[in-house]
């Protein structure tokens, strides 16, 4: 069987829900993992997207930031919720794929929205920087420990890892997102772990490829001035079994859309 799964950083689920029913009509994946969701437990628009035929649906949020959730056409068992840096931020979810999912069945998914960090790339000056260098280090800890088994970690990780991420690695290498401390903390968690990093296992560098255009451009598609900062990986058991990465860049162009793109890769179980 086929498995597809996306990651969206939706920058606010109840703003854009058109966009999400549209892309779940349109695009059809079998999972559909949301960060930035920016919605408490209580005003989550389940029954909305439960009414577009993804009846299996865990959330963590909290009112106007973070926030995490797991779309499913399978049902979704053993829901866990981890906290980071001793805060209840909503920046984590993850849920197992449950036996009705087929050769599917039994794979733990995990749901991350990795703080952005701010501009000020000094944790001395920008406590929202080391913060984020904080985040890393646990999720460090963690990773190390769990990867046994068949596993996705996938979100928004807000990190550009390598130079062929960012549209000008000289310019970026100050710049928060694309700077070596960030940059080398995610690839040491990410190596030491063995997670297999499924778009750059099929687009190796130098291809650049982008999953977030800002705002601040006033003609992005233009400019392409991106950075990919949505990730996808796998534990090692299913890197044979990566077939396609696929970045939709033209949702980055809809009607008041989010700055990035979903991202969604398929599996051949």
């Amino acid at each position: 069987m086929q498995l597809t799964v996306t990651t969206w950083n939706i920058n606010s689920v109840r703003l854009r829900i058109d966009l999400v029913l549209r892309f779940l009509a349109e695009q059809k994946p079998d999972v559909l993992c949301l960060q930035e969701t920016k919605c408490p437990d209580d005003a989550f628009p389940l029954k909305a997207l439960r009414g577009s035929g993804y009846e299996h649906v865990m959330f963590a949020g909290q009112k106007g930031y973070n926030g995490v959730a797991i779309l499913s056409r399978f049902p979704l068992h053993t829901r866990t919720v981890m906290g980071f840096c001793e805060r209840p931020d909503a920046r984590h979810i993850s849920a197992v794929l449950g036996p009705e999912a087929g050769a599917a069945a039994g794979i733990v998914l995990h749901d991350f929205y990795v703080p952005a960090g701010g501009d000020v790339p000094d944790r001395d000056l920008n406590p929202k920087f080391g913060h984020k260098l904080d985040f890393l280090a646990e999720l460090r800890a963690w990773g190390g420990k769990r990867v046994s088994g068949p596993a996705i970690l996938m979100g928004d990780l807000n990190v550009a890892p390598l130079e062929h991420d960012v549209w000008s690695h000289k310019q970026l290498l100050d710049v928060v997102s694309h700077t070596p401390v960030e940059t080398e903390a995610l690839e040491i968690l990410r190596g030491e772990a063995g997670w297999i990093d499924t778009a750059r296992h099929l687009t190796p560098e130098p291809e650049k490829i982008y999953t977030w255009w800002s705002y601040r451009s006033p003609d992005w598609a233009a400019a392409d001035k991106g950075r990919r900062l949505d990730h996808l990986w796998v534990s090692p058991d299913l890197a044979g079994t990566v077939r396609k990465v696929e970045v939709l860049r033209d949702a980055r162009g809809w009607e008041r859309p989010s700055d990035h793109a979903p991202v969604t890769l398929t599996l051949a179980l």
